[in-house]
Order: structure tokens, then C-alpha cells, then sequence
């Protein structure tokens, strides 16, 4: 089956790969500097992201999907290579989902928990945090390198990876696959929304409790530096979180699909395949995002990103400067 939109996917995952490779690898750079107005905590989350993003960029955009469509039959398709690559993919997506939460999390203590706050929100916690998500999730997806099965033999060589037969209809695999499901995307989906649900409404009781308090209810206008510091805390939570919430949505809706007709992926039609794609084009994008989203609510992390571009032109100037002397 050859669609049009297999057209698009061709020209569109290598221009995602070196985007997505470009941004994340900038986004890791500067906020590992410690510069960007950032605390030591929130920048652990974010540095752990990119790095989950690089790593889904790598092993989905470029080891599968531009694999796939420009170098049929390399040695990424043979079968214990291509299933260790499926087994890293996984451990990625899950890890990029799931420091989406955590940091959600830190930023819900950080904003409604003040109690929690000190105690929590430290750059010690957030280390401690990050890698027990990490060991936990790789440890669950070790499990997918057993899924597979070669699809040809050429010459005693396994070559392709195809999921065994077994994994639709054992009550154990099956069991295991509803629960990879369930702890992507669908408990990160809601969890994302619960909290910002609850910062949301905590918000507005405190904004009008600081304004009781400073008088503001009268129409007074002073500044309050706590309000200006959660603005722009809850800024960048909400546009990350926003924002991984509308890119993940339309592959909610392809699994919940998937599991309520019980159609098989392989008996899709047209119309269902190109909507799976979409939804996957749009998961893989939401790895590229984030430091855009950085550069539009961080007015220090755009300064970083304009020395870092006029770094390498500074010192080619300097460098003829030093050589014409």
C-alpha cells in the first residue's frame, strides 16, 4: 500500500531529525551553562528532557523511519539490531513522557505546596527523581526486545523485526501491552491535566487573596514580585505541558480507537493509516518543541541562544583580525 502521505513522511522525518537534533543539543548546551535565570531544580528537569527528545529524535526519526524509507535492508534491519533500537525507542518516548511529569510535578509542588517546597523541590531531589523514572522505565522495555521475531533468513542471517503472534493472544502479553499503554500516554495525559487543573484553581484563590490583602481589590495598582515570579513559573509549565498535551492527542485517540473497535492495525483503511501517521508525526515533532517554547517565555534563554549564534561569527572576525595583523 502506497499512500500520498508516504510522499510527505519522507521529506518530512529528515527535516525533522536535524531540527530536532540542532534545538535539543542547543537546548542541552545553554541550560547546562546555568545561566538562563533558571533554578538549579527546574534545570535538571529541563536538561533531562532534551536529552530524552535527542534520544527519540535518534532512535525513531533516524535509526527507523529515515532507515526505513532511504536505506531498505541495512544492517539496522537486522533482527537483534533493530530490536535493541525498538527497545531504546521505547525507553525514550517513555523517558521524554515521563520527566514531562515530573517536572509538571515539581513545578505543582513548587507553586501550590510551600510547606513541600524546600523539602522537594531541590536539585537533589530532582537528580533522585529523574533517575529512578529512568532505571525504572528502561527496566520495563528491556521486556520489548522479546516481541519480536525475524521476518526473513538469508544466509542464517535473522533480518527485520516482527512482533510474534503470541503478543496478541497470550494472556500475559496482551496483559503487559495494556499496561505499557496505560502508562503511555494515557496516566501521563491525566496526570497532566489534574495538575494543571489544581495549579490553575490555586492560583486564582491566591491571586485574590494577595490582592485582598495589597489592597488591589479597590483599584490599587502595586507590583508584587511573588505574582511575578509565579507567572512566569506557571508560564513555562503551562506551554510545556500545553503543548505536549495537543501533540499527544490525536495518538490518545488512535489507541483509544485501536482498543474500542478492536480493529487490527493492519486491517486499517486508508483513511485510519494516514490518521496513525499524523498522530506519530505529531509525537515525534513535540520532541523539538521545547526549546522553542524556552525561547518564547525565557527572555535570558534568548540571550544565551543570540551569544551562542553570534559566537562562531565573532570568532572568525577576531580570528582574521588577529592573521591581517
Amino acid at each position: 500500500m502506497y499512500l500520498p502521505i508516504d510522499s510527505i513522511l519522507k521529506i518530512y522525518y529528515p527535516f525533522l531529525a536535524v531540527v530536532g537534533v540542532v534545538v535539543n543539543l542547543l537546548a542541552i548546551v545553554i541550560l547546562s551553562r546555568g545561566k538562563c535565570g533558571l533554578s538549579t531544580c527546574t534545570t535538571r528537569y529541563l536538561v533531562a528532557m532534551a536529552m530524552a527528545d535527542l534520544l527519540v529524535i535518534i532512535t525513531e526519526v533516524i535509526l527507523w523511519q529515515i532507515s526505513y524509507y532511504y536505506f531498505p535492508g541495512s544492517f539496522l534491519d537486522i533482527t537483534p539490531v533493530c530490536s535493541v533500537n525498538a527497545v531504546l525507542l521505547f525507553a525514550a518516548i517513555d523517558c521524554s513522557v515521563w520527566f514531562t511529569i515530573t517536572f509538571t510535578f515539581d513545578r505543582f509542588v513548587a507553586i501550590c505546596c510551600q510547606k513541600l517546597k524546600t523539602k522537594y523541590c531541590t536539585e537533589k531531589t530532582a537528580a533522585v527523581v529523574l533517575a529512578t523514572t529512568c532505571i525504572l522505565l528502561c527496566s520495563k522495555n528491556v521486556t520489548f526486545y522479546f516481541t519480536y521475531e525475524p521476518g526473513k533468513i538469508i544466509d542464517n542471517v535473522p533480518w527485520f523485526c516482527v512482533v510474534k503472534q503470541s503478543y496478541f493472544t497470550e494472556p500475559e502479553w496482551v496483559g503487559f501491552d495494556w499496561f505499557d499503554k496505560v502508562l503511555t500516554p494515557l496516566i501521563p495525559f491525566a496526570l497532566i491535566l489534574l495538575l494543571n487543573a489544581l495549579t490553575v484553581r490555586y492560583i486564582l484563590v491566591a491571586s485574590q487573596v494577595r490582592k485582598g490583602l495589597r489592597g488591589q481589590s479597590k483599584g490599587e495598582n502595586h507590583s508584587d514580585p511573588e505574582m511575578e515570579s509565579r507567572r512566569k513559573s506557571v508560564i513555562l509549565l503551562f506551554t510545556i505541558s500545553g503543548n505536549f498535551t495537543l501533540l499527544w492527542l490525536v495518538n490518545v485517540i488512535e489507541f483509544l480507537y485501536y482498543h474500542i473497535t478492536g480493529t487490527e492495525h493492519m486491517d486499517y483503511t486508508d483513511s485510519e493509516f494516514i490518521f496513525q501517521q499524523v498522530g506519530w508525526m505529531l509525537l515525534t515533532l513535540s520532541c523539538c518543541t521545547n526549546t522553542f517554547i524556552y525561547g518564547a517565555t525565557q527572555s535570558k534563554f534568548r540571550e544565551q541562544v543570540k551569544s551562542a549564534v553570534k559566537y562562531p561569527v565573532t570568532s572568525i572576525i577576531q580570528l582574521m583580525n588577529e592573521q591581517n595583523n
